[in-house]
């Protein structure tokens, strides 16, 4: 009989290995449909309570204050989980998903708890489509909901595009998606500086790049920094280089720390120029590019802009989080 000493080390590793991967890949599957089957089960509760109250139950016996009462006697006979909160939000999810089937048994309850803070239902549709899409984490969730993203994503769409957004996420079709204006920066921590370079800015975003990443959407592998390219002896630096798998290509961004100009235009024209010649090969699409900065004339860009084939792009980044009551107003203006 083969002992322990005998067992080939790189083998047994691999056994490990491998009985690993299945253990955890059976913890994730469990793990899924337990999340699954809660929403399933938190979806029928609020199935019930609705179907309750518009029997005509909730005036007669117990007024404004089933909710109230369902919460104590739930928690009461079954534990933990029957919060008056989680029993509104049970409630509300049946009111804002009437077909069982538009639950996602993707998202976790958690996730729900988040999205269902919201009252516009458009909000609601879109936050739940775009975690499911992009396999939001519930941390992920708040921080989008918290940069305003549907209301950026909307802003300047018609109603139609705004509709098709909330009913199927930020779909990534064409350059243009990929674009935010602004781009919300506020984990950079530079604005209690008094004064700050471009290559702070760029440190930051780069200490920060998840987070960036995430801002940035969907689709994004990181490259690299100061993109060295030469030109005629001369070095050139590109802030910070990109690949969009979705798009199938490079996204390149050069920093402003403070307004962009129309000379800036130019140089990022050269640098999408010289990557389409020197550095895409078989398979990609033409490069992309933005220059984000802090702002930048409109008019000016117009013309810096005009008849320039290349996918450039100006954009803003704003290092807080974007007024909520402005945005909505906006928002609703479109609809």
């Amino acid at each position: 009989m083969e002992t322990l000493k005998q067992l080939n080390d790189k083998d047994y590793k691999n056994l490990i290995d491998d009985i690993g991967a299945l253990i955890s890949n059976a913890h994730q599957k469990i793990a899924a449909s337990v999340n699954s089957l809660m929403v399933e089960t938190y979806w029928h509760i609020g199935k019930y309570i609705v179907e309750y109250e518009q029997n005509g139950n909730q005036r007669a016996e117990y007024g404004s204050g089933l909710l109230t009462k369902l919460s104590k006697d739930l928690t009461l006979r079954y534990g933990k989980g029957y919060s008056l909160s989680n029993i509104n939000k049970m409630r509300k999810l049946y009111l804002t998903h009437q077909i069982l089937q538009t639950v996602s048994a993707k998202l976790s309850w958690s996730h729900y708890v988040e999205i269902l803070k919201l009252d516009n239902p458009l909000e609601i549709s879109f936050y739940a489509k775009e975690t499911e899409n992009a396999q939001w984490s519930v941390r992920e969730l708040k921080r989008q909901m918290n940069s305003m993203l549907f209301h950026r994503l909307a802003t300047g769409k018609d109603k139609e595009a705004i509709l098709q957004l909330a009913t199927k996420g930020n779909e990534i079709q064409k350059p243009e998606d990929i674009i935010r204006d602004p781009y919300v920066i506020e984990f950079v921590n530079l604005p209690d500086l008094p004064h700050y370079k471009e290559s702070d800015l760029e440190n930051s975003l780069v200490e920060n790049l998840g987070r960036f990443m995430l801002e940035l959407g969907k689709g994004f592998a990181y490259i690299g920094r100061q993109y060295r390219i030469t030109l005629g002896g001369r070095h050139m630096y590109i802030d910070l280089v990109f690949y969009n798998v979705i798009l199938k290509c490079y996204v390149l961004i050069d920093l402003k720390r403070d307004e962009i100009h129309h000379e800036d235009i130019g140089q990022m024209n050269l640098y999408i120029n010289y990557f389409k010649n020197e550095v895409c090969t078989d398979g990609d699409n033409e490069p992309v590019g933005i220059v984000l900065g802090a702002r930048h004339d409109g008019i000016t860009m117009q013309y810096a802009l005009q008849g320039i084939s290349n996918q450039l792009f100006v954009s803003r980044y704003q290092m807080y989080l974007p007024d909520r009551e402005t945005l909505e107003r906006e928002l609703l203006k479109l609809l």
